[in-house]
C-alpha cells in the first residue's frame, strides 16, 4: 500500500470514528488531505472499497496486537486484558471518538455488504479471542467467573463497546475506567486481593 493510500485510510478511519460512515464523502477526505477526489478514487474506486479497506486494516492491526499480547506466557491474564483495554482507553481520551466497528454497528443495516461482512467478522474475532483468553485465565486459576467463558467474553466486549458510546453521549469521562474497574472486580477481585 502506498503512503497516500495509508493517509486516505487514516483520515477515513478518523472520520468514521467521529462522524459515522454515511456522513462522509470523498470531498471530506480530499479537503482533509488537500488532494483531489480523483486521487482518492485512484486508490479506492468506491466508498464501499474504501470503507471495506479501513475495516480490514483495523481488524488486522487489533488482531496482531491481541495475538502479540497472548504470546508472552509471563503475562497474567489480567495483564493481557489491560493491554487489550489500551485502544479503548485511547478512544475514551477523545470524547468524540469510539471504536471503528462500534461506530459502524449503528449503521450496519445501511452498510455495503462487504463492509457488513468485515464488521461482523471483527465482532466475532474479538469475542472468540476474549473467550480463549478468559478460558486460559480460568485454567491458570487467575480468573474467577460466575458465568461461562463465552458469556464472560460477551460481557467484557459489550461493556467496553457500550462504555465508549455512553461516554460519547453523556460526556462522562470516567465511564470506561469505571467499567474496567467493575470488570476487574468481577474477574479477579478487588485490587487488594
Amino acid at each position: 500500500m502506498t503512503a497516500t493510500a495509508d493517509r486516505i485510510l487514516d483520515v477515513m478511519q478518523d472520520l468514521i470514528q467521529t462522524r459515522g460512515f454515511s456522513a462522509i464523502s470523498y470531498q471530506h477526505i480530499a479537503d482533509a488531505l488537500k488532494v483531489t477526489k480523483a486521487s482518492i478514487h485512484y486508490h479506492f474506486p468506491s466508498k464501499s472499497d474504501l470503507g471495506t479497506a479501513v475495516v480490514r486494516r483495523y481488524r488486522a492491526l487489533l488482531l496482531a496486537m491481541m495475538e502479540e499480547g497472548t504470546g508472552d506466557e509471563s503475562r497474567s491474564t489480567w495483564d493481557i486484558l489491560t493491554l487489550y483495554f489500551g485502544p479503548y482507553l485511547e478512544f475514551a481520551d477523545t470524547a468524540e471518538k469510539v471504536c471503528l466497528c462500534g461506530a459502524l454497528a449503528g449503521e450496519y443495516p445501511s452498510l455495503p455488504p462487504d463492509m457488513q461482512a468485515e464488521v461482523a467478522a471483527f465482532f466475532t474475532e474479538q469475542q472468540v479471542w476474549l473467550e480463549r483468553l478468559i478460558a486460559q485465565g480460568i485454567d491458570r486459576g487467575e480468573l474467577r467467573l460466575s458465568a461461562s467463558a463465552p458469556e464472560t467474553a460477551r460481557l467484557v466486549f459489550s461493556a467496553l463497546q457500550g462504555a465508549l458510546l455512553v461516554q460519547r453521549a453523556g460526556g462522562d469521562v470516567g465511564q470506561l475506567t469505571g467499567v474496567i474497574a467493575g470488570l476487574r472486580a468481577c474477574l479477579v477481585g478487588s485490587p487488594q486481593s
